[in-house]
């Protein structure tokens, strides 16, 4: 557990407001996506990003200028001022009711040196930092955003979003994030201007599943659920060019190529899996996001910022996936994201339809988003680039410990690298922790024996 756990502090919160865009914008209704309403997005996800004090502002208070860019960016993207409404055969759609988002201004007895030298999940009092504001967390009638923009006593202050997430994924979530601060530091337009275009990603008519959804099966829960939502722990690890080296040494050299994503999939899959002990018989799904928007042709336009990905899943019995090697959980990672085609994208779309936006899998289900080029670290309001930028926890989602997110990081050693919050029972954490560093000690071990060179972990 990171040591900032245990740090404490108290914020002083005036009361929510809610911002409406600055000028006038259309009274109308905008449908979502065939992708975007599925039931698995029907969620609020939450972001951070800690900002360290900067003479370059002039002395400007971060709340009022990020207010105000608020407010002139939902001129642009007044979708998100507006409420989700349900129409027949469960259709969402945003009436574009210039409402406003909602946003909390506050202040905070602490600097952000106390967060320590590495800022990584999990953040101490997050509830402090981003405040559920009673009643707001619903899907539908709800404000699309929350906002808190917190100061710290150092200068610095960090800026926390919710985000309803059948309107954007991470992409298109950095994507509104980067027009605020364009605005923020001057500009009158964002540089991309924002498209709307969700019927893109609709349904054919008629819809006719063409590829196979292994992801939306109905998959029983014949055992009980394998993660209890009591007694979680959230932790997080690091993952540098030593713990990727590590790792690659485990594997043979046709298959030391693979991206970092599919490399760490498989290892925290096949982690996971000894970890929680699911009977050996029984099937286990690893769920891998991949962003579709280049898998169009054409692309899906530039500034497009509803959701594009997909949930392709691989599939194992618990027993291959803990005893065989590394490989066998490797190859089948990489499989499942070649998966992800048009027609792929088409044919989800037109499941959606069909099967009434079903939830994904999570029975025996694990889901990694990587998020290392959403550009999260690189939104800058006009005091820099974010000390830390991303996604404000793992295990995120209508089922606690299902999810976890690659976050590009530097640790205390100044290292460039991967920090993956993982959520699981605490009991569970500890075997994970074992296994995990099990594999890395074997493969530094080969490295030694291959190169002479010892591989430090910095788990």
């Amino acid at each position: 557990m990171d040591s900032t756990s245990t740090l404490t502090f108290k914020v002083a919160r005036k009361n929510p407001e809610l911002i409406a865009p600055a000028k006038p914008t259309p009274h109308e209704f905008k449908l979502l996506s065939d992708i975007d309403d599925q039931e698995g997005l029907r969620f609020q996800i939450p972001v951070i990003q800690f900002y360290r004090r900067s003479p370059s502002p002039g002395g400007k208070d971060p709340v009022q200028v990020i207010r105000d860019a608020i407010a002139k960016a939902l001129v642009f993207y007044y979708p998100f001022a507006g409420r989700l409404r349900e129409r027949a055969a469960r259709k969402l759609a945003v009436e574009c009711t210039g409402e406003g988002v909602m946003f909390i201004e506050a202040d905070a007895d602490v600097t952000l040196k106390q967060f320590g030298d590495a800022l990584q999940p999990p953040f101490p009092c997050l509830e402090e930092l981003l405040y559920d504001v009673p009643g707001s967390a619903q899907v539908l009638d709800c404000p699309l955003l929350l906002i808190q923009v917190t100061r710290l006593k150092c200068g610095g202050f960090i800026f926390a979003l919710r985000l309803n997430h059948t309107m954007s994924d991470a992409a298109g979530l950095v994507q509104f994030m980067s027009a605020v601060g364009e605005i923020a530091c001057g500009a009158e337009a964002p540089s991309v201007p924002p498209v709307w275009d969700r019927h893109l990603l609709n349904a054919r008519d008629p819809p006719s599943v063409t590829c196979t959804h292994h992801e939306y099966d109905d998959v029983p829960d014949t055992k009980g659920t394998l993660i209890p939502l009591d007694d979680m722990v959230h932790r997080s690890f690091f993952f540098g060019g030593a713990e990727l080296s590590a790792l690659r040494s485990l594997l043979p050299p046709h298959l030391r190529g693979c991206s970092a994503f599919e490399l760490l999939t498989a290892c925290l899959w096949r982690s996971r899996t000894i970890a929680i002990a699911p009977d050996p018989e029984e099937e286990v799904r690893i769920l891998c996001i991949v962003n579709s928007r280049r898998r169009f042709s054409p692309p899906l336009p530039a500034g497009y910022y509803g959701n594009a990905f997909a949930f392709p899943v691989a599939i194992s019995s618990a027993g291959d996936l803990s005893k065989n090697p590394l490989r066998y959980a490797l190859e089948l990672v990489k499989k499942t994201k070649a998966d992800v085609t048009e027609e792929y994208m088409r044919s989800l779309a037109d499941l959606m339809v069909i099967r009434n936006r079903p939830h994904f899998t999570v029975v025996r289900s694990y889901l990694v988003s990587d998020v290392t080029h959403a550009g999260f670290g690189e939104v800058d309001f006009g005091w820099g680039k974010p000390a830390y930028g991303g996604p404000a926890k793992g295990g995120v989602g209508a089922i606690p410990g299902v999810a976890s997110f690659y976050i590009p990081f530097k640790n205390s050693k100044g290292e460039d690298g991967v920090v993956v919050p993982i959520c699981l029972p605490a009991n569970a954490m500890e075997v994970f922790v074992k296994e995990l560093e099990g594999m890395l000690r074997g493969g530094q071990e080969v490295a030694d024996r291959k190169t002479g060179v010892f591989i430090a972990s910095a788990l």
